[in-house]
Formats: structure tokens, C-alpha cells, sequence
């Protein structure tokens, strides 16, 4: 049986699923604040989330726990519905979103969207801020990316970890990708995490979670997940391929196999790993085993010349 779990008072979470991630709102005597904002297709959904939760209050603050476009596609769209709102980003690809470098910013390299926004401040790890009715720290959380950061509240012992742990495991290792290294950072992430204590967990994506044993086990998964990953590189670019194929048909909902296979194509991420990894294989060969791993994982269906989302 899962533990029940309790959140700090004025913290709201809404759960949002695997195009976009989910939403922290703090209203309290600290003023009002988000962190993160999902998806670009869906920022019209977070807009309507947060004005309904505040009932005509202002945003004061938008935090990003790292710039991935599923954590940060909404804030363009916040900013202009909250005009004097403040929004701190981790500091590690400031200068590339002042110069708007979607290469730098991954979202080339994933071919996928988020509009252009503006920030105000750095989330810098060591730092601690005032949110709510609490004081949160900020924690370097590299590993899935390697710019990210972790949110704690000591006193309830809440954490918001973003894509370093899931319930059931953590996100993909990107730099692995690009042969920068990240598993023994993921780990060290994982042990961090441990060191802290969390009795409540806000993930990235996925229900929130808790209590002593539902930490640990989570914690278990991961390092699980890790040592069967990092174990196999080949298995993880694969596997982070048939994500971003998932991702994207989160967002498309369905396409020709024609258009799919020209976004493969023209997207930098599936060139890599295919020459990391797979070269003894054709792009089309390849392109094909992942669609049909997909398929047989029901991840997606695939018909008539039409791939689509399940």
C-alpha cells in the first residue's frame, strides 16, 4: 500500500503527464510562484491551470529546474499572461537563453519546440529561497541534464526532483548521448538525494510520493535502472531514442510514417546515436527496429502507412 502523502501548506501540484511536466504552485506569505511550466503545445493548459488555482492572484516567480522543453515550454506564455513576473533558470545555459541557442539548448537536438522566453535571475545551487510559507534550498541535481536542480524544504522534508527521480526511475541520461559522461553523475545525484531524507517527493512527471519506504524503494529502482543502463550504453541511446519517438507523438498524436521518418532525419540526436551505436545498420533499419519495439512494448500503433499514439 502506497504511504499517504502530505504537502506543505499552500503547495499544489498539478500532475500533468509525459509531454509536460508537472506544476508546483506556492501561494503563501512569500508571495506566489510555479515551478516549471510543461510543453509548448500545452501552455495555454498551464496558463488556465494557474490562474484558476490563484483566482486572480499575480505570479510572482517561475522557476525552472532545468531548460528541457517539457519543463520549460510554458513559460513564454506565462510571462506574458503575468507581465511584472520574475523567472530564474539554473545557470548553466544562461548565455544560451539570452541568445536563444536552441542547439546549446537541446531543443534542435530532440526536435522538439519551446517558445522563447526571458529570465531574470539564476537558480544557483547552494542558494536557498523563500517560496510559500517556507524556505526551499537549491541542490545541483546533474545527470539526466546536466545543468539541473533539485528544490528541498527541510522542515517537511519536501523534495521537488524534477527528472533525478521518478517513482519508478529517472529521466534519460542525455549526456551519455553525446559521450560527456553522466551515469556516475545520476548516482551521485541519487546519493545526495539519499542524504537528504525526503519524506515527500514531487517528480517530474508521475504521481507524488513518500513516506520512508516509498523513498527508499524509489531510490532502490533507480540505482537498479542505473546499473542495468550504464551496463549496456547501447541499450540506454537505444532506449532514449524510442523516448523521443514518444515524446513527439505525445505531441503529434499521429503521422505518416513519410513525416516521421524526415523529422528522424533532420533531427540531430537520431543521426548521433546512430553512429555511436548502431552503425552497422542502416538509418532506416535502425529507424525501423525502434518503431517496431515500440509497437511490440504497445507504446504506439503503427498502421496502413500511419504511426500513432496509444
Amino acid at each position: 500500500m502506497t504511504a499517504q502523502v502530505v504537502l506543505p501548506p499552500g503547495v499544489t501540484v498539478f500532475e500533468r503527464g509525459w509531454l509536460s511536466s508537472n506544476n508546483v504552485l506556492f501561494v503563501g506569505r512569500a508571495g506566489t510562484a510555479l515551478v516549471d511550466s510543461g510543453y509548448c503545445s500545452h501552455a495555454a493548459q498551464t496558463v488556465a491551470l494557474t490562474k484558476g488555482a490563484l483566482e486572480g492572484q499575480a505570479l510572482d516567480q517561475l522557476l525552472c529546474t532545468h531548460l528541457h522543453s517539457d519543463h520549460c515550454g510554458g513559460n513564454a506564455a506565462l510571462q506574458a499572461a503575468y507581465p511584472g513576473m520574475r523567472t530564474l533558470i539554473p545557470p548553466g545555459l544562461a548565455q544560451a537563453v539570452s541568445h536563444w541557442n536552441e542547439s546549446a539548448l537541446s531543443y534542435e537536438a530532440t526536435g522538439q519546440r519551446c517558445d522563447r522566453f526571458q529570465f531574470d535571475g539564476l537558480l544557483r545551487p547552494g542558494i536557498e529561497l523563500s517560496l510559500g510559507d517556507a524556505v526551499w534550498q537549491v541542490h545541483a541535481a546533474p545527470g539526466h541534464d546536466a545543468h539541473s536542480v533539485i528544490l528541498f524544504e527541510p522542515m517537511s522534508r519536501t523534495l521537488i526532483s524534477a527528472d533525478a527521480l521518478w517513482e519508478n526511475g529517472f529521466g534519460v541520461v542525455f549526456p551519455e548521448l553525446e559521450g560527456e559522461g553522466g551515469f556516475s553523475e545520476v548516482a551521485a545525484t541519487l546519493d545526495a538525494i539519499e542524504r537528504l531524507s525526503p519524506c515527500t517527493v514531487i517528480p517530474g512527471h508521475g504521481r507524488v510520493f513518500g513516506g520512508a519506504d516509498g523513498v527508499a524503494t524509489a531510490l532502490a529502482l533507480a540505482r537498479s535502472r542505473l546499473s542495468s543502463l550504464a551496463g549496456d550504453p547501447k541499450r540506454h541511446a537505444a532506449h532514449a531514442m524510442k523516448v523521443l519517438i514518444k515524446f513527439k507523438l505525445l505531441e503529434w498524436r499521429r503521422i505518416p510514417e513519410a513525416d516521421f521518418s524526415a523529422w528522424a532525419e533532420r533531427t540531430p540526436y537520431f543521426g548521433l546515436v546512430h553512429t555511436r551505436y548502431f552503425a552497422p545498420y542502416s538509418r532506416r533499419e535502425w529507424l525501423d527496429s525502434l518503431l517496431v519495439d515500440l509497437v511490440r512494448s504497445q507504446a504506439i500503433g503503427r498502421t496502413d502507412g500511419m504511426i500513432f499514439n496509444l
